[in-house]
């Protein structure tokens, strides 16, 4: 999923740069900056829509179209979709994010118009406002929209669909696609408006991204005519598209719509923990608002939610293409619900994932536009008992302990018996073994066809690192509940583990730990790698004390970046500097050392246990992160980055587990940090 690319000479910056705003729907609006479109994914309206359509691609863009007084028109926008050279399209003056939302501003011989996009919360439905801030007379705007729906992750095609057909009641305006796609509703608010139609296919758009992807790069799209207003000084107009009913679009007047939406925005920052409430850690609050959604579609588990008392919620892993993984959920609870005051979504989405535990397992992920999980992961069960503990350390929520804590115990038994895809608990040492053909089961989980790029079958050491915290949580909460038997003999593996971890995972002549022992081949994987951070990070460290320096001395010195952990140190036969190129290429890369933003998180909590005190100190491994902040999504953080300098932001443009490591490590070095303001 290759992303950013160098800067050429003479090439807008801006185009470098995207956008993202979401619905709490999984639900999205995303561009870039320019609004020049690059990918498949860029669209005004991505409706996250009930099974088996997914999220559907249901307004790809507008071109904006500018007369001025004295009778000049201009463009601003993607001059793909205006059809006009680029030497008639007008820059960009700026852009920012107000409450984490996206403004442009187009200053033009003397007018500055601004424009505005929101999401209404939990609607399948767009604004787009324009208002003249500055200028003497009358600015005529028209806006032509274009479209061609298809799922989001679809393939961009040279042609559009030719069923669109464009329905008019008043200033109810209704295109109507193939039959399995909702209604496209639009409405244009404002003075003196009008409608043109005028329908016609756009000339073949370059989806450069898409390009340096390796996928289909050219395609058109089909608008039905254009929208025209005219605007005075301080006046404004508001492009409306939705999938929603016209009783549910005409609830609320646009102005109306901005001001709860602000609002909510606010009351997430007031929820924040203190240390996020301001500054740059106060965009990472509204960008994790981006990732906790309702799910559309999932009937019976909306069913059972209600039936307790419950809603449901889960994280969607990654804008654009991922959904709702269990690993991602797990290791992002933390960061975008607890620390932001969001508890009580905290509490729905890990009682929702309780629901779903199939043989001692919690789905991997959830595809497209389906209701049932896949579950072929080995860590993503055992995160799940560390999420729980820091939501239990945050409320005391006795009452899920207890209907959890039957669950808890079936998956460690189901483990130490052994589940599906080879995972079990090798009884000999009691450490977990994993690994079916076919299947990548750890979250270095890159396939391309056949071909599993980092198997890692046999023991893993973060596998084991989070078993063995897995096994002292259980004994805890099984000494809190009265079960002493049953926690002696929970202790008593855990004990088996520790000793045998620390015999088996110690690399004497690196300094390290392998990354797998007993492997297919009966060998050690003696490759450096972050995984092992995790034996100091955990809240029940499996790895013993008198080793932490030496495996942090090497993982900082071979691992760590100004963006986080690479995932294979260099010098290693497999390591790749940079990812980027066809899906081959990237995935062959991706976790041979890309650099991972979340883990900045397990290096942070490692460090600070070598270092007790020095936030200061640790708060300085977040500098380079903080600044992706305005360099790839704004007020975002991707999901990877290049090995090597430049540190190039790839990947998806805002991932969950990145934005939430990191707002999880601002609140862990912020002691120090006040200090040092105080």
């Amino acid at each position: 999923m290759t992303d950013h690319h160098e800067t050429t000479p003479g090439q807008d910056p801006h185009l470098l740069r995207e956008w993202l705003v979401t619905n709490g729907l999984g639900g999205y609006a995303s561009g870039t900056v320019t609004g020049t479109i690059t990918r498949r994914y860029h669209g005004l309206l991505v409706a996250a829509l009930p099974n088996p359509l997914g999220r559907v691609m249901m307004l790809n863009g507008l071109s904006e179209r500018l007369r001025l007084p004295c009778r000049r028109v201009v463009h601003t926008g993607a001059e793909e979709l205006a059809g006009v050279a680029p030497e008639n399209v007008y820059p960009l003056t700026a852009f920012r994010l107000d409450h984490g939302l996206p403004v442009w501003l187009y200053e033009i011989d003397g007018f500055v118009l601004e424009k505005r996009l929101l999401m209404p919360y939990q609607q399948n439905t767009v604004h787009v406002t324009y208002r003249l801030l500055r200028g003497e007379g009358m600015l005529r705007l028209n806006l032509r929209p274009a479209m061609q729906f298809r799922s989001h992750d679809a393939l961009v095609c040279p042609e559009p669909s030719a069923a669109y057909r464009l329905s008019v009641y008043k200033d109810q305006f209704e295109i109507t696609g193939e039959p399995q796609y909702p209604v496209l509703r639009l409405q244009l608010h404002g003075q003196a408006t009008a409608f043109t139609c005028d329908g016609k296919v756009t000339a073949a758009i370059p989806y450069r991204t898409e390009r340096n992807r390796g996928y289909a790069w050219k395609g058109s799209l089909w608008s039905p005519g254009y929208f025209r207003t005219d605007l005075t000084l301080g006046q404004e107009t508001t492009l409306v598209a939705s999938t929603e009913s016209w009783e549910a679009i005409q609830a609320q007047s646009p102005e109306s719509a901005y001001r709860s939406e602000s609002e909510r925005r606010d009351s997430l920052l007031r929820l924040a923990a203190p240390a996020l409430k301001s500054g740059p850690a106060a965009q990472l609050v509204l960008a994790a608002d981006q990732f906790l959604i309702t799910p559309v579609g999932r009937i019976q588990a909306v069913v059972r939610a209600k039936a307790a008392g419950d809603d449901v919620r889960t994280i969607i892993a990654g804008y654009h293409w991922f959904t709702d993984w269990g690993r991602d959920t797990m290791i992002s609870l933390e960061g975008l619900t607890l620390l932001t005051g969001r508890i009580n979504e905290a509490g729905w989405i890990l009682r929702t994932f309780a629901e779903y535990v199939r043989n001692g397992l919690i789905p991997n992920m959830f595809p497209e536009g389906e209701k049932d999980g896949l579950y072929h992961t080995a860590d993503a069960t055992l995160w799940f008992f560390h999420a729980f503990h820091r939501y239990l350390g945050a409320t005391n929520d006795q009452a899920t302990l207890r209907l959890l804590l039957p669950k808890f115990r079936d998956i460690i038994e189901k483990h130490m018996r052994g589940t599906d895809f080879g995972i079990g608990m090798d009884p000999g040492d009691g450490l977990l073994r994993q690994g079916a053909p076919g299947y990548q089961l750890t979250w270095m989980d890159a396939k391309v066809d056949d071909w599993v790029v980092t198997p890692r079958r046999g023991k893993a050491v973060e596998i084991n690192a989070l078993w063995y915290n897995a096994l002292r949580l259980l004994q805890g909460w099984l000494t809190q509940s009265g079960d002493a038997p049953a926690a002696e003999d929970i202790g008593q593996r855990a004990d088996q583990v520790r000793d045998a971890f620390n015999a088996r995972f110690w690399h004497a002549s690196g300094g390290y730990l392998y990354d797998v022992v007993d492997g297919e081949d009966g060998r050690d994987d003696a490759a450096c790698r972050p995984n092992q951070v995790l034996a100091i990070s955990l809240d029940h460290p499996v790895l013993d004390a008198s080793r932490w320096p030496s495996v942090m001395e090497v993982v900082t010195r071979e691992l760590l970046t100004p963006v986080g952990l690479r995932s294979l140190a260099p010098g290693h036969p497999d390591y790749k500097a940079k990812y980027y190129g066809d899906l081959r290429s990237r995935d062959a890369a991706y976790h041979q050392g890309t650099v991972w933003a979340w883990l900045i998180g397990p290096y942070v909590e490692a460090w600070l246990k070598l270092h007790p005190g020095r936030q200061g100190e640790a708060r300085g491994f977040l500098t380079g992160l903080m600044s992706n902040l305005d360099a790839a999504c704004v007020g975002s953080i991707n999901e990877v980055f290049d090995a090597e300098p430049p540190y190039l932001a790839r990947g998806c443009i805002a991932q969950a587990w990145s934005v939430a490591e990191v707002l999880r490590c601002w609140v862990m070095t912020e002691v120090a940090a006040e200090a040092a303001r105080g």
